[in-house]
């Protein structure tokens, strides 16, 4: 038996959990106040992942930069490798919210999409 301990991020309450697992799988969770605890815990403790926002540059923009983020979230161990990507690319403006603005990001298979409207200059 393994005993894990986490602070929820599903909700603002920000719960301790306690996560019990048997043989590599979930057999308990506790000290969660709504659903979301559950649901959080058992996801990362057996395979954590994260939604990652940051910047791009724009080329021929009214702003040099537009702000991006993961269309869904991506394994934990693979942000430096989606940081590597995003830093390195590079976006023509227009771009409109929702644009993807960089496709299969680090192999991910998902794509990297703009949180901004940047207008061209």
């Amino acid at each position: 038996m393994e005993k894990r301990e986490l602070t929820c991020i599903g909700c603002p309450m920000g719960c301790m959990l306690t996560v019990i697992l048997e043989n590599g799988e979930v057999t308990e969770v506790t000290g969660n106040t709504c659903q979301k605890g559950d649901i959080y815990a058992r996801k990362e403790v057996v395979n954590p992942t994260r939604i990652v926002t940051s910047t791009m540059c724009v080329v021929g923009g009214e702003k040099e930069r537009v702000s991006v983020k993961t269309a869904s979230d991506i394994p934990k161990d693979k942000i430096f490798d989606v940081m590597r990507d995003i830093d390195a690319a590079s976006v023509s403006a227009p771009v409109s919210i929702g644009d993807v603005v960089l496709a299969d990001v680090a192999g991910t298979g998902v794509d990297v999409v703009a949180t901004r409207n940047i207008h061209g200059r």
